[in-house]
Order: C-alpha cells, then structure tokens, then sequence
C-alpha cells in the first residue's frame, strides 16, 4: 500500500503539518532532530511524494507538453533530429524539476485540447509548420506559456528558437561552389514562402547570386524528409539530373538516404557525386563516407527554449523575441572536387 504523510506522522509521533512541511522544504518551525527522525522514517517506509498532490497544493503540475506532429490519429514518426532534440529537451526540463509529456497531434486543434486536459504549465512545439504555428491564439493556450523550436510564425503567443537556417543554406552552397560544383541539386519537404526550408533554400539561392552564378532553379527535388525517399531519389538521380555533380539535402537522414540510392545504382560518393546534409546528427559519423553537413547545436537549442518556457512559466528574465542559433560546416569525407 502507498505510505502516507499520515503514517510518517504516526510513526515519528508528530503532526501530518510537520511531515508536510519537512518533506516540502518548509523547515523552519521543526528541529534539527525533528527533520533528521522524519526523513528516516520516511526513507525506512519508502514514501515516494505524490505529484498529483503537490500539484494541487501549488497549483501547478511541474508538467510541460512536448508536442510533435502525427500523421494520423494510429501513428507518431519521430525524426532522428526530433529524437534528438526530444531527449534534450527532456534533460533540460529534469533538470529544472518538470516532467515531460509527450503527445503526437493529428490536427493543430488537439493541442488547445491536451492543454487544458493535462494541466500542463507549459508546451514545446517540435516540428510544426508555420501557419500551424500562426493558429494558436491566447484563448486556446489560455495560461500555458507556448515555445515553437524551429519557427518563424510572427505569432505574440508563442515564443521561438531556431537555427540560422538561411546561413546554413549558404555556407552549404559555398562549399560546394568552392569544390568547382555549379550542377547542384536541392532536396527537402515541400515549403512555402516562409519557414525553416524556405530559409535555407533562399540562402543557398543567395550563395549562386553572390558568387554571380546563375541557378538553374528547376533542380529542385521535394520529397518527404525519409531515409527511405532518399534512397529512391538517390537510385533514380543520374537518370532525372544527369548534369548533377553534388546535392544539398535539408536533412542528414535524407542525405544518408540519397547516398545510399546512389551506391546501389554504381555512382560514387564524393567522386561522381558530392552530397551536404543538415543537422550534424551522430550518424553523420556511423556511415560510409562519413557525412558533410551543416553543423545546428541541438543541445544549445533544447536548453535555449527551456530557457525561455521556464522564465514564462516563473517569471524569470528571457529573452523577448525569437532566439536564432549559429551554425557552421562539418567537412567529412562526402563531399570532394568536381571532375573535370
């Protein structure tokens, strides 16, 4: 059966206000021996804390939502990138003494819904497209204080951290110009006029422009940011863009995916082929060449919206504005000279 602070009262022959207040931290009016005898007792009893009680004497549950898109209401698909920054998050937020929930959402309407069933005080937004970003509105956050990773939706509710994507899509480019590559291909998720893939391929197109380079703009590959759609790319590349000599890809588990496609279908990588990928994932290093790409610090990311949802949540100084990270090239063994 579950021990009580009754049955600490009982056993240490105090009050339940006292235990209550020994185990809260509220020592001020127990001795010394007092405090020494209750936490014995309660470790010799194994008294573990109840959450849903302290939540409610303080009103507040110690919980934030950490919410990533579904694709259907039967499954959750997590990216490698998103596993990484989940465990990240998780960690920061441990550290700070919040629990984690984690929730798949089918529809951006389940959000305002999971907020007020759980109580949450507060949620991070992983993976969310900016106009789904753009439709949270105070009365659907109500209290809960909202941090959207990788967005730019001008949105008061929500507050944001990202990459510098635009610059990532540049120093890419700019490493494959320098290699003597002007064929090169860009490869991510359909995007629109905004948004993380947005930016970085208007700072690859930026990267052509400065070096006073025209692009061919119809080499351009939209395809789901899967390890398995990039091999198919990757197998079919030499036949759609036989003038490609490298590829930019908006994601590492695309580029690993697209350099797999390519091995199968006899073309080397980097000597027929250079490929860039985009987050610096540990399995950049795991595979075979090991992976060029765009370096984002996840952990510095994680920690930053942790940061800002914590100083929301209890009023702690935070930054007042959207927060943008730097990012910098990995050259590994993927990417080489163009052949003459």
């Amino acid at each position: 059966m579950r021990v009580t602070l009754k049955d600490i009262a009982q056993r240490a022959g105090v009050s339940t206000m006292t235990v209550s207040n020994v185990i809260n931290g509220n020592r001020a009016r127990a001795s010394p021996e007092t405090i020494e005898r209750i936490q014995q007792i309660a470790d010799e009893l194994g008294y573990v804390p109840s959450a849903s009680a302290r939540s409610l004497a303080a009103r507040t549950s110690r919980m934030v939502g950490v919410f990533v898109p579904a694709a259907d209401e039967e499954s959750l698909t997590i990216s490698p990138h998103n596993v990484a920054i989940i465990g990240q998050l998780e960690r920061e937020l441990r550290k700070r003494a919040y629990d984690v929930l984690l929730r798949g959402i089918a529809r951006p309407g389940e959000v305002a819904t999971a907020l007020r069933s759980w109580n949450l005080d507060g949620a991070l937004l992983l993976g969310f497209l900016d106009e789904e970003v753009a439709l949270f509105t105070a009365r659907s956050a109500g209290r809960t204080r909202i941090v959207a990773v990788d967005s730019y939706a001008d949105n008061p509710v929500t507050l944001g951290v990202r990459a510098d994507d635009h610059a990532g899509g540049r120093i890419a480019a700019e490493h494959l110009l320098a290699l003597g590559h002007r064929d090169v291909l860009f490869v991510g998720p359909r995007f629109s006029e905004a948004g993380v893939v947005w930016q970085r391929f208007e700072g690859f197109r930026c990267a052509f422009t400065a070096a006073g380079l025209e692009r061919d703009d119809r080499l351009v590959e939209l395809l789901n940011t899967t390890y398995d759609d990039g091999v198919t790319l990757g197998r079919r590349l030499r036949a759609d863009h036989p003038s490609v000599t490298a590829v930019f890809a908006t994601a590492d588990v695309l580029a690993i995916g697209i350099m797999e496609g390519l091995r199968e279908s006899g073309v080397r990588v980097p000597d027929d082929v250079s490929v860039v990928g985009f987050d610096d994932l540990d399995l950049c290093v795991y595979v075979r060449p090991t992976l060029t790409t765009i370096a984002q610090d996840i952990a510095a990311k994680a920690a930053t919206a942790v940061h800002m949802l914590v100083g929301e949540i209890e009023h702690e100084d935070q930054p007042s504005g959207p927060v943008t990270l730097g990012v910098h090239l990995v050259q590994r063994m993927s990417t080489g000279p163009v052949r003459t």
